[in-house]
């Protein structure tokens, strides 16, 4: 699922016509649709400290070289506040840069010193889920108020002598996707890690939320996302499937829908800026699945 090893399932979701796919020259072509990115694990990268641990800075001083060596710019691999039970992917704020790597300060000069050198930058998002560290996890297990259902929550079900998850679904990484939360009393749904609980889609205030984060991020300069894990975004209503099923069932239409709306999203940054944002997904599945992610001239 990480980026590392999942690179040939990237794609594009791009908002211009694809049916516009007559040759043309390269230097008429849209920026995405030639470059080359590198990318960046950040901690593992340029070390500006001396703490042993790659940061923002040591990845700005090393733009020039990245420029000289054909890149068009960088995607960097999750650089938001985490606890780094996932490399990471489990996020405890997306608004933040997690302090081994440094500040929103370093953040903002990084992007401002690669505008600067004509070089794009392309965050990876992580929308599935947060770490269950965040402090929507936190107000959700005490039900406070707006956060009771921003997660996927379920009583389970009583086998004469305990409570048991809902069905078999299975998390990627291997054992139940339902862990049992003790101070609420109901089992959280997650499709990875126990420490990464599933965000709840069909809640409007989660996806408003997300929302604001990507538009966030535009709005510090950076010039799209590559977005992880996208085909587990929705899942079905558990009441009402077999409980024996072993896996949640994947890219359903919601999710294209869902995309399609962070697409317009970084549409009107476009149109606002003059300047084309790009929408990457880690997308696979069957053929006709992944194909639908491109859309067509019409939807």
């Amino acid at each position: 699922m990480r980026a590392l090893c999942g690179v040939l399932a990237i794609l594009t979701v791009v908002a211009a016509n694809p049916s516009a796919a007559e040759p043309r020259a390269e230097a008429d072509l849209d920026w995405w649709k030639t470059a080359v990115l590198y990318q960046i694990y950040p901690r593992s990268f340029k070390d500006s400290d001396g703490d042993g641990i790659g940061d923002l800075n040591g990845i700005t001083e090393k733009l020039e070289h990245l420029q000289d060596i054909g890149a068009a710019g960088v995607w960097l691999s999750p650089i938001f506040k985490s606890p780094m039970a996932d490399f990471g992917y489990d996020i405890s704020d997306f608004r933040d840069i997690d302090p081994l790597f440094g500040t929103m300060a370093d953040s903002d000069k990084l992007v401002a010193r690669a505008r600067d050198l004509g070089l794009k930058v392309i965050l990876d998002f992580v929308p599935n889920h947060s770490s269950d560290e965040h402090e929507w996890f936190v107000k959700s297990v005490r039900k406070e108020e707006n956060y009771t259902d921003y997660y996927t929550w379920h009583d389970g079900n009583y086998n004469g002598t305990d409570q048991v998850p809902p069905n078999n679904w299975q998390s990627v990484f291997g054992g139940s996707a339902w862990t049992w939360n003790d101070e609420r009393k109901q089992f959280y749904l997650h499709q990875f890690d126990p420490k990464q609980p599933d965000l709840n889609y069909r809640n409007p205030e989660v996806v408003k939320e997300v929302k604001d984060i990507l538009q966030f991020w535009l709005d510090k300069g950076v010039d799209g996302f590559r977005v992880d894990a996208i085909p587990h975004l929705f899942e079905p209503p558990v009441d009402g499937r077999p409980v024996d099923e072993t896996s949640a069932p994947t890219n359903l239409n919601e999710t294209y829908e869902m995309v399609v709306e962070w697409r317009e999203l970084l549409d009107n940054k476009t149109r606002e800026e003059n300047r084309t944002r790009v929408l990457m997904l880690e997308a696979y599945g069957t053929l006709d699945q992944t194909m639908r992610y491109y859309g067509t001239s019409s939807a």
